[in-house]
């Protein structure tokens, strides 16, 4: 008996550490690919206007060799929550190189979706060696996207409750937590050990929680909530819209690129493509006009309904960092702070993961944060409606 536990412990560290170097791997590759292609777009604007060809080409690629895995995180979610078919390893270059496109062009997306599928991607390969692995498939795929998400934003606490509070909402499966976190954690570090930094962001200091303060922030989750519904609602039906009227998939994100590159243009600006970083420090630094929030979450409805590859979560962030900023012109909390509750709360409203969202806050801007961001994310949260950016949630 204790040989096969053992035993069991030795297969188990091995898979967790397996996991977490391939998505550490994966995503640091994917961060430093990204990071380039993002200073070259931003050198060269003019690179906006071959976003129609970069769509043509990415619809083709993907409707050619891409329909085993159409369904992108909502597949991964799906074979988590019902082990059926391994996921098919060419999931993870295919992601990675449809993002790369995307961003090095200037379509409005983010990143998360990117490892969470290469990371599921890669774990599922280990269950063609392990019979361990195919026997707890679930929680492979779970450790997978776990270590991904940890690996791109360097919040393995949120990340490991992200993976068991994605699949259902209300429901968290909290026996996958440790090796979801221990996951997480491996994939942090190997990010650490190769020297590819992240995303750093800073607020000056938490007021002291009081009620007016805390009304404020509740008042403000409402607007968190309806933006991040907004978002839902708008990326859902242009995603509707261009499949009826343009169902062969090349000619859908052509257009698609091509009403951004419009857009754009009519703007006479670029700082509401691609990630939308940028926009995040703005929002700290200063109250930012109402519109910023909207034509991101536009811009972000386009290019992912009409098919480009990418994620959500980046330009949830944005519109929620926005959307705060602008709230700070009427409500009596600092620009920073309302700043970076609404870059938790439109997440935790659109993705219904409050509880991670309410850790990846503390993660990100510190614990003094916290009571502001639980308040906020579970208002948001309530007011959002069932439907969120993840339609295979049960």
């Amino acid at each position: 008996m204790i040989a096969t536990w053992a035993r069991l412990v030795l297969i188990w560290a091995g898979l967790i550490v397996a996991i977490g170097v391939l998505a550490g791997v994966a995503c640091a590759l994917f961060l430093v690919c990204l990071d380039a292609v993002t200073a070259t777009r931003e050198a060269h604007p003019w690179l906006i206007a071959g976003l129609p060809l970069a769509g043509f080409l990415m619809g083709w690629l993907f409707l050619r060799f891409g329909q085993p895995i159409a369904g992108g995180t909502d597949q991964v979610i799906r074979e988590a929550q019902t082990p059926r078919e391994r996921l098919p390893l060419r999931m993870a270059p295919m992601i990675l190189l449809g993002t790369l496109i995307t961003h090095a062009f200037g379509g409005s997306a983010g990143r998360e979706g990117t490892a969470v599928q290469m990371g599921a991607a890669l774990a599922d390969q280990l269950t063609r060696w392990s019979a361990v692995a195919r026997r707890q498939r679930h929680l492979i795929l779970m450790a997978g996207m776990s270590g991904g998400f940890a690996a791109l934003f360097g919040t393995p606490f949120a990340a490991g409750i992200f993976a068991v509070e994605v699949l259902a909402l209300g429901a968290l499966r909290w026996s996958a937590l440790p090796l979801c976190l221990l996951t997480a954690w491996v994939g942090h570090a190997v990010v650490v050990v190769l020297g590819v930094p992240h995303v750093h962001y800073a607020i000056a200091a938490v007021p002291a929680v009081d009620g007016l303060g805390l009304g404020a922030t509740a008042v403000a989750a409402v607007a968190f909530g309806l933006m991040a519904r907004a978002l839902v609602i708008t990326q859902r039906e242009a995603g509707r819209l261009a499949q009826r009227r343009l169902p062969w998939l090349p000619l859908r994100v052509a257009v698609g690129g091509l009403l951004i590159a419009v857009i754009a243009l009519a703007l006479g600006s670029t700082r509401h493509l691609g990630l939308g970083i940028p926009l995040i420090y703005e929002a700290f630094a200063s109250s930012l006009p109402f519109s910023d929030s909207v034509l991101k979450l536009l811009l972000t409805a386009i290019t992912l309904g009409f098919g480009f590859k990418g994620g959500e979560v980046t330009p949830l962030f944005v519109i929620g960092a926005c959307l705060g900023s602008a709230l700070a012109w009427w409500l009596p909390l600092p620009v920073d702070v309302l700043a970076a509750v609404g870059f938790v709360a439109v997440f935790a409203a659109a993705a219904k993961t409050p509880l991670a969202c309410i850790i990846m806050a503390m993660e990100l801007f510190g614990p003094a944060i916290g009571w502001h961001a639980a308040l906020a994310c579970a208002v948001a949260y309530a007011v959002s409606g069932r439907d969120g950016i993840y339609r295979a949630q049960h």
